[in-house]
């Protein structure tokens, strides 16, 4: 795909830009769907922050080559078609998908009152009336699939393995929760992007494009909002468990340079923002003890080891006080993931191996690789 043609969606692109998350923001929202999905019971704002930038960047610009593709094809909307043909490549995620549309129809049906006599005569009649998402895309597979590999994946029943994984962490992760913690955990598996429309598509701002998504693809790109954000748990849980030391190991010391350096870089941004922290502070310089004052500066020692509270005193405690303090804060935060941990995820999901690489992925944009498709 020319990346120099004429978008469709550049002067919605270049006049709101970031600026439409700036308003609008699924930070409390985000903060829930990490605890659910395997991050610390109170993950940390600036994480979901950062989480929230890189999948709205992900969607701007997955809308922007669908609004490409429905311009190609002559349509006056952004349709499920378009999504459906930018993720054909990725099996697994378009599988995936294409489950998540089944599930969809069948909660339509069960919220209309359709009863087990009726969804059985449409099976056998072969109305698809009722599973509009799933004709969608059956028939635009049908006009597109040479090969019958995606026809394929509507009659495969495969286990997948991604979700399987999610399960048992959440599984591993409720053993150890009482009652209210539980209570709060299915709350958070509860939330998702789609259950707040309205607010989803102004945080697109979705009004200023000049090719509109419809419904059902709104309905998709939710779903894929929510899978960058679930990708994007799994791949820091990762990156977090490579992190942690590990006796015998003799690969352990071979941690990433990048890593190294966001690490580098989160600690002096705390050092700048806490300039009074124990870390920042520099030992104060030893001074040679004058010839004539040789008794005093005993008296004054003895005085000082006899726990007087003397000026030098009263720092070292407040240095020891504000140490502790900023050791406690770590400590609480520690299992939670860092906003580096989700850098160094991106960065080994975009990585490029191998000579081949630069043609392994046809969906790179902005130098990141796309998370959903």
């Amino acid at each position: 795909m020319n990346n120099t043609a004429a978008s469709p969606m550049s002067t919605a692109t270049s006049s709101s830009g970031r600026n439409t998350g700036k308003s609008i923001s699924f930070a409390a929202e985000l903060q829930s769907m990490m605890f659910s999905l395997g991050d610390a019971r109170r993950p940390l704002h600036e994480t979901a922050v950062l989480v929230e930038d890189v999948v709205h960047t992900q969607l701007l610009n997955l809308l922007q080559q669908a609004a490409e593709v429905s311009q190609l094809r002559g349509a006056r909307v952004i349709s499920a078609e378009d999504l459906l043909f930018l993720m054909r490549k990725d099996k697994k995620k378009l599988r995936r998908l294409l489950k998540y549309m089944f599930f969809r129809d069948y909660k339509s049906k069960i919220v209309k009152g359709i009863d087990e006599d009726d969804l059985l005569e449409d099976k056998l009649s072969g109305s698809n009336n009722s599973n509009k998402r799933q004709k969608i895309a059956q028939d635009f597979f049908n006009s597109i699939d040479q090969t019958g590999e995606l026809l394929a994946m509507f009659e495969e029943d495969e286990i997948d393995e991604i979700k399987q994984e999610r399960m048992e962490r959440a599984e591993r992760q409720t053993r150890i929760m009482d009652s209210a913690q539980y209570a709060e955990f299915c709350e958070s598996r509860q939330l998702s992007f789609s259950k707040k429309a309205s607010k989803f598509r102004d945080w697109l701002d979705c009004s200023s494009m000049e090719i509109k998504p419809n419904v059902i693809a709104m309905e998709i790109l939710a779903y894929l909002a929510y899978e960058t954000v679930a990708q994007l748990v799994d791949l820091a849980l990762l990156v977090r468990q490579d992190m942690v030391t590990k006796a015998g190991d003799p690969f352990s010391h071979a941690i990433s340079a990048t890593f190294i350096q966001y690490h580098n870089s989160a600690e002096g941004s705390y050092m700048k923002s806490h300039p009074d922290s124990p870390e920042n502070t520099p030992p104060p310089t030893p001074t040679a003890p004058s010839s004539g004052s040789q008794h005093s500066g005993k008296n004054t020692a003895a005085s000082l080891g006899n726990g007087s509270a003397g000026p030098d005193s009263a720092k070292t405690k407040q240095r020891k006080r504000k140490k502790s303090t900023a050791a406690c804060g770590v400590e609480a935060h520690s299992d939670a993931i860092q906003p580096c941990h989700i850098r160094e995820a991106i960065r080994r999901y975009g990585h490029k191996i191998g000579p081949l690489s630069p043609f392994t992925s046809a969906y790179r944009r902005n130098g990141m690789a796309f998370l959903a498709c």
